[in-house]
């Protein structure tokens, strides 16, 4: 492997990689994102000491530990495009070397916990409930600008997903990716679990009409109507697809959480997002901090 150039790897003047403003020491094994920079906070009061905090633009990390377990919580911001930067970052700070901007010859796997909000596609999943993904199906085109490998299961549900909607017929190429088996096994109980789609946007990507009309008016019946053998989309959102096939492509466990806090079916809305988050924070801290992952 060569020396990774300056122009590629961006290494601030104290060491630290450049979006997220981290250097190598700060960064934990395990990592939870969030979307809202305030949110990291939200999540890092929970814990029991805090060793740092760093912030760049809407880049805001803290890592500390609940008990002996040590914890990054790293904010992404939205949408596909930033979890493209932050990926790339975590895993840069992990396994390259940033003296000699080499690859290390032996690589580290990260488990990637992503806590956020998204909306339900299914009468039976209500607001202020749980969301375990077991893959993340990108409407998005970030995983199209890297290699990735699908097993058997993922191209067969990708198949069925593409003739069920006929989404590829315009111009949108659907790409599919699994949860980290190693995480979402921790998150039965309490947890919906399905496929989580994800878009690339919040308005009309996700079928919502302001003043603009739509290019896929039948969007939201035929997610919600899609099944492949057990598997059915369950709801949507805007980052889990990038993190589970940039993840998994790295090697890394992603895993993705959600608090439900729209039902797009029976149009309700949470009375209080804030606390639906809040308990999700507060009861997946748990089950992390006193597992295995």
């Amino acid at each position: 492997m060569s020396r990774i150039a300056e122009s590629e790897l961006i290494i601030n003047e104290r060491g630290a990689v450049y979006h997220l403003n981290c250097r190598p020491e700060e960064i934990a094994n395990t990592i939870i994102t969030v979307g809202d920079p305030d949110r990291v906070g939200e999540v890092s009061k929970h814990f029991d000491k805090t060793e740092y905090q760093n912030k760049h633009r809407e880049f805001v990390t803290h890592t500390g530990y609940i008990g002996n377990k040590r914890i990054s919580c790293v904010s992404t911001g939205i949408g596909p495009d930033n979890i493209d930067i932050v990926l790339n970052e975590l895993d840069a700070l992990i396994n390259i070397d940033f003296e000699t901007r080499l690859v290390k010859e032996t690589l580290t796997r990260l488990n990637i916990i992503r806590l956020g909000t998204s909306g339900s596609l299914q009468n039976d999943i209500p607001v202020d409930s749980f969301v375990a993904s077991t893959h993340g199906l990108g409407l998005d085109n970030l995983m199209h600008f890297y290699r990735q490998e699908n097993n058997e299961e993922e191209n067969q549900i990708i198949q069925a997903f593409t003739t069920h909607t006929q989404l590829n017929s315009g111009k949108v190429s659907p790409y599919i990716t699994m949860a980290g088996a190693s995480l979402i096994k921790h998150f039965t109980k309490d947890y919906h679990q399905g496929i989580t789609v994800t878009c690339p946007g919040f308005y009309g990507p996700q079928g919502r009409i302001l003043r603009l009309g739509l290019g896929y008016p039948m969007l939201i019946d035929n997610l919600t109507n899609f099944q492949f053998g057990n598997y059915r989309i369950t709801n949507f959102e805007m980052e889990t697809s990038a993190i589970y096939g940039l993840g998994n492509a790295l090697g890394h466990h992603c895993l993705s959480l959600s608090a439900i806090v729209a039902n797009r079916i029976s149009k309700e809305f949470s009375k209080d997002g804030a606390l639906a988050v809040e308990n999700l924070i507060k009861q997946s801290l748990q089950i992390i901090s006193e597992s295995s992952i």
